[in-house]
């Protein structure tokens, strides 16, 4: 008898369990709150040869390199414009740099012949038996699966269903960041107040606001009121934020979260385990889509290798646990906001430092490379 999984969530790291998922023989379908692939967003990028050693088994590698942005160097000015730094476009792209919606309809492209694929629904029910998971859906009928799989991002509905509330699981860091399409063009540029970010022009994104502040309640799925919070946030600033919140409210999209970090204490329970940001996310953190297609590889891999669940669940923590540690304590609101001048100059002087800089890269590729992929019996082309 086939195999079948939920998996919930379809950005990168569900997608890329449904790719390995497929090719075992399952039968697998993907269920996603938004009404399709979600285009655009902020760079994403790869680093190392873990990474690329995972891609190449996907068969992805040739395609992620010829959809790259390529890391392009961002100018850091004061509030007249004046250059007083450069961020090197290494150390904010990677090895290999993609924007996410590319990436995620790449991986849709791969899958959806092979895999099912419903959009704009959502888990309401999971009511996990010795033989199968029966699942409840916003929309569509109920149904019941071997496994159901939580790649839902930090505010996993599978967590909370599965594991408990929200708050239980997933710490604010004191930032929120926004993503606002303002069409804005030209040379990378990005400015700081204390406790504020912004950031324009260039391929990489939308302009990208990142700012200080207590934990809010809001609709995540209103545009209008994540508007008037990036608007009352950046009341009063200083270079071209007048400029760039008059446009706000004719903006044809936004997306505004906390930067937060995820931690469970198990990646299961029974038949239900996370994947991605919903077990070890960490927002703006550097390493998501590396932790995303890695852990998946992983999972799938365990999977494959096991005759239970159980054991390839707890072979899959294994090996990740300590490999996204990556994830556990960084807190990019600190280094993208500072939150005084003196600490503005400090983060700027370390770029202005050949050494400091080769040594963070050298960092970041360590821990982009420290973990030994467990063989997965198939063959890594299609």
């Amino acid at each position: 008898m086939t195999s079948t999984a939920l998996v919930s969530g379809a950005g990168v790291a569900g997608p890329s369990l449904a790719h390995w998922l497929h090719r075992m023989g399952w039968a697998v379908t993907v269920v996603e709150k938004a009404g399709a692939p979600r285009p655009g967003g902020q760079a994403v990028d790869f680093k190392g040869a873990t990474h690329r050693a995972v891609l190449e088994r996907m068969g992805l590698l040739a395609d992620v390199r010829a959809r790259q942005t390529g890391g392009v160097d961002q100018v850091v000015v004061d509030a007249r414009g004046r250059r007083l730094t450069v961020i090197p476009g290494e150390f904010t792209g990677g090895e290999i740099e993609i924007r996410r919606g590319d990436l995620a309809a790449l991986l849709h492209e791969r899958t959806r012949e092979h895999c099912e694929y419903v959009f704009g629904d959502g888990i309401t029910s999971l009511d996990d038996t010795p033989d199968g998971v029966h699942v409840t859906f916003e929309r569509a009928a109920p149904r019941t699966f071997d496994l159901v799989v939580g790649a839902d991002g930090i505010h996993s509905a599978v967590r909370r269903l599965a594991f408990g509330p929200e708050r239980d699981f997933v710490r604010h860091l004191g930032h929120y960041y926004a993503l606002v399409d303002l069409g804005e063009q030209g040379e990378p540029t990005l400015y700081n107040e204390p406790g504020r970010m912004v950031a324009v022009g260039g391929h990489k994104a939308p302009a990208f606001f990142v700012f200080a502040s207590a934990e809010l309640t809001y609709d995540r799925y209103d545009a209008d009121s994540q508007k008037r919070i990036l608007l009352d946030a950046y009341r009063g600033g200083g270079w071209r934020i007048p400029e760039l919140m008059d446009q706000v409210p004719a903006a044809r999209s936004i997306h505004l979260d906390s930067i937060s970090r995820a931690h469970v204490d198990r990646y299961s329970t029974g038949r239900v385990v996370l994947l991605g940001d919903a077990a070890y996310g960490n927002t703006l953190g550097g390493f998501g889509s590396g932790l995303a297609v890695v852990g998946a590889y992983v999972l799938a891999a365990e999977l494959a290798r096991s005759t239970d669940h159980a054991s390839a669940f707890h072979r899959y923590e294994t090996l990740m646990r300590p490999y996204a540690r990556i994830a556990r304590n960084a807190n990019a609101g600190p280094f993208l906001a500072p939150p005084s001048r003196f600490r503005m100059s400090l983060r700027n002087k370390m770029f202005n430092s050949p050494f400091l800089l080769r040594a963070m890269l050298r960092l970041t590729d360590r821990l982009a490379t420290d973990i030994d992929l467990p063989d997965h019996p198939l063959h890594p082309a299609a």
